[in-house]
């Protein structure tokens, strides 16, 4: 895999050709799962279904054991699970990737207080990787008045989904 991005690579390589083209603001990534039958049905059970959220605590468990996962929480100063607006928090009523964090092992270092949701967006999964980077350019914004929290902190972001990577950036 890709050791910024998760992205499954070849073997021998480190980098895939869209972070050597495209360098990332993320120092490392994992995944706990690639994005394929029949995970990506499951997940999107998890994050769609009416009020689904059971899937969490199994998601979760398979998070703790991604190859990184173990490392990245541990050296993590702050846990961040990626906010939901308000629009979408009403939508699905529970935000999958708070769940997922709680379920972590992490709950000490989880803070849902510093990253906040600023603007409101259409979802990611029908855009491309040009339209999801600028679908979501400043959407998200640490906490004015939180930022000396955040500086110079090791920061975990937890998300459930990961394809291009837009949504970290």
């Amino acid at each position: 895999r890709c050791r910024t991005c998760a992205m499954p690579v070849a073997v021998g390589v480190s980098r895939c050709g869209d972070c050597l083209l495209h360098p990332s603001a993320l120092d490392a990534c994992d995944a706990a799962l690639d994005y394929g039958y029949p995970w990506a049905d499951l997940i999107a059970q998890f994050k769609f279904a009416p009020c689904d959220p059971g899937w969490a605590a199994h998601l979760g468990q398979l998070l703790r054991r991604a190859p990184l996962a173990c490392q990245f929480l541990q050296e993590a100063d702050l846990v961040l699970p990626i906010p939901l607006s308000r629009e979408r928090l009403a939508e699905r009523g529970f935000n999958q990737a708070l769940l997922l964090a709680r379920r972590s092992g992490a709950d000490e270092k989880i803070r849902t207080d510093l990253l906040l949701r600023v603007l409101h967006t259409p979802a990611q999964s029908q855009l491309t990787r040009a339209q999801r980077l600028r679908n979501l350019r400043a959407s998200f914004a640490v906490d004015p008045l939180k930022t000396s929290e955040i500086k110079g902190r090791h920061v975990l972001l937890i998300d459930d989904v990961m394809t291009t990577g837009a949504t970290l950036q």
